[in-house]
């Protein structure tokens, strides 16, 4: 089986040294994009064809295209840091590659192979390494993989022509505010996802039925929206676009097992390793908002935090709901999480061993 090559096809950088260092200089998230992207495309009859590199900027598509009527699209969220030596790397990128492939199978788009998807992140990366935030702090590059369905059709089946590319972004915090407590709303009006829906894949269609939820939440003063299960509106599924876990008194660490509906986190998979490593036990389990807010209440559950891979770890302070509030431990940010946080952070920037082998070298 051969494999896809991503040459850069022009080397001409549409923003000037002294703009990008203005941007690096104060990133934000989200709101600045590179010079450069990375492009393949697959179609029924040849499969995956040769990609590239090409300048950023905007798509050429059909208004038939098949992802404005039908919503085949899926996407990937991965940070690269540069290290003290100048070079840069990412974080279990073969983890991404490998849930792609699982919402490229739930949503009927073509899976894209590992070392193709590795490719052309290097490819990516190496193209706009200038755009590599300096070592030294938590600043990254933002990568975000992406595919979609291209083909001009007005039908409901699955496209025969989809392209994939690769778009990149300096990154600051992901929350305004910082690493500092967040104040969750508790929804019983919306759910994110049901159960044999699209909750375990990175579609845009869970994020965009989160939306009205967030919404609600920030009508009630609260940072973030936690969703609950649509069956019984009872048990515990995620944030908005976070995990969620808790910490008890007695050294557990506990989480929502994976139903369908819960995204398979790359960063929750990875605090459950690092809580292994130092001797907390992990849980993943059933976890109904009245039993977590009973041990909020009772001092069992001390600390609760949201992960993900662009807020890393944050800590939560206090849930909101239409039946009263509940404040975590004393309200602050938590010694654990805090730990937990600056271990993961400090393996991903090269301040703190690497003994599981998580990083991958991009340039």
């Amino acid at each position: 089986m051969s494999h896809l090559e991503f040459p850069l096809t022009e080397t001409t950088r549409s923003q000037s040294d002294v703009d990008r260092a203005a941007v690096l200089a104060k990133p934000g998230f989200g709101e600045h994009f590179t010079d450069f992207m990375t492009h393949a495309q697959w179609t029924a009859d040849d499969g995956w064809t040769s990609g590239e590199v090409v300048p950023f900027g905007p798509l050429t598509l059909s208004p038939a295209a098949a992802v404005f009527h039908y919503a085949q699209e899926i996407f990937e969220g991965l940070k690269a840091f540069r290290h003290a030596d100048g070079s840069v790397w990412t974080f279990r990128p073969e983890k991404n590659a490998e849930r792609m492939q699982r919402s490229a199978r739930r949503l009927a788009l073509p899976e894209l192979p590992t070392e193709d998807f590795l490719a052309s992140l290097k490819a990516q990366v190496s193209a706009d390494e200038p755009w590599v935030p300096a070592a030294g702090g938590e600043d990254s590059l933002y990568i975000r993989p992406f595919m979609f369905a291209s083909e001009a059709f007005l039908g409901v089946r699955a496209a025969q022509q989809v392209d994939y590319y690769v778009i990149t972004s300096p990154a600051g915090a992901y929350f305004p505010r910082g690493v500092q407590p967040l104040v969750v709303w508790v929804s019983d009006n919306y759910a994110r996802a049901g159960a044999g829906g699209t909750g375990d894949a990175k579609c845009g269609g869970n994020y965009a039925s989160s939306l009205l939820g967030k919404k609600e939440a920030a009508e009630h003063g609260a940072d973030e929206v936690l969703f609950l299960d649509s069956e019984t509106h009872t048990t515990i599924d995620e944030l908005s676009g976070m995990n969620v876990m808790a910490i008890t008194n007695d050294g557990r660490i506990l989480t929502p097992e994976l139903t369908g509906s819960i995204l398979e986190g790359v960063t929750r998979d990875s605090i459950l390793q690092l809580a292994r490593d130092r001797g907390l036990e992990p849980a993943e389990q059933k976890m109904s908002m009245d039993w977590v807010t009973d041990r909020i209440t009772s001092g069992e559950i001390v600390e609760m935090f949201a992960c993900g891979t662009a807020a890393v770890i944050n800590p939560i302070g206090e849930f909101r709901s239409p039946k009263g509030s509940w404040t975590v431990g004393d309200g602050g940010s938590g010694e654990i999480t805090l730990s937990l946080r600056e271990e993961l952070t400090g393996i991903q920037t090269g301040t703190v061993e690497d003994r599981h082998g998580w990083l991958h070298r991009l340039a």
